[in-house]
C-alpha cells in the first residue's frame, strides 16, 4: 500500500528524530526472512532499546539528511531496515549479532557511528562494546582499585604485627 504525502512526511520526521539522538545505525538486508522472524527480531528491538524500521532508500536518504548518518545515504539500496541504537553503541550490533547466530538471512551492509561509515566486519567489535551498566562498573571498578591498595598497604603493618604477637604467644604456650 502507497504512503500518502503526510504519512511520509510522518515516517521522514519519525526517522531523523531517532538518527540524531542515536548513538550508532546499522543497515541490514532482510530479504528472506519472515514474518515469524521479523516479528521476534522486532520484540527483541523494543526489549533492548533499538529503534528498528523498514523505509524506503528515499525516505530513509531524506531522513538521515543533517544527521552523522547521512554518510549512509549512498549505500542505501535493496531491501534494508535500518537500527538505531538508542541507549549504547553497541545495543544494535548485539541484537543483529544474536539474532543472525540462528537466522543468517539477515545480512548486515553498513555500520555507522558517530558520523563515521564502518565496514560490515565491524559488528563483532562493536557488538563486544559495554552497555551503560558495564562501563559504569569498570569505571568503578577502576576508581576503587587504588584505594583499595592504600587500604591493604596500610593495614600490613598492623596485620605483620599482630601474627607476629600470635605465633610469640603461641610458642610461650606450647612450653617453648
Amino acid at each position: 500500500m502507497a504512503l500518502r504525502l503526510e504519512q511520509k512526511k510522518e515516517v521522514v520526521s519519525e526517522v531523523a528524530q531517532v538518527a540524531a539522538g542515536a548513538y550508532s545505525a546499522i543497515a541490514a538486508e532482510y530479504r528472506g526472512l519472515n514474518v515469524v522472524d521479523l516479528t521476534g527480531l522486532r520484540a527483541r528491538a523494543r526489549e533492548q532499546g533499538v529503534y528498528l524500521r523498514v523505509v524506503k532508500n528515499t525516505l530513509a536518504k531524506r531522513a538521515l539528511q543533517g544527521t552523522s548518518y547521512e554518510c549512509m545515504s549512498e549505500g542505501l539500496a535493496g531491501p534494508l531496515m535500518l537500527m538505531f541504537s538508542r541507549e549504547d553503541p553497541g545495543s544494535a550490533a548485539r541484537l543483529v549479532k544474536e539474532f543472525t547466530e540462528d537466522n543468517e538471512r539477515l545480512v548486515v551492509k553498513m555500520i555507522a557511528v558517530d558520523g563515521q561509515l564502518l565496514e560490515a566486519t565491524a559488528l563483532e567489535r562493536l557488538s563486544s562494546l559495554p552497555n551503560k551498566e558495564q562501563a559504569l562498573g569498570m569505571l568503578m571498578a577502576v576508581m576503587k582499585a587504588p584505594i583499595e591498595k592504600l587500604v591493604r598497604t596500610l593495614a600490613a603493618p598492623h596485620a605483620t604485627l599482630v601474627r607476629t604477637i600470635a605465633a610469640v604467644r603461641d610458642k610461650k604456650q606450647a612450653g617453648g
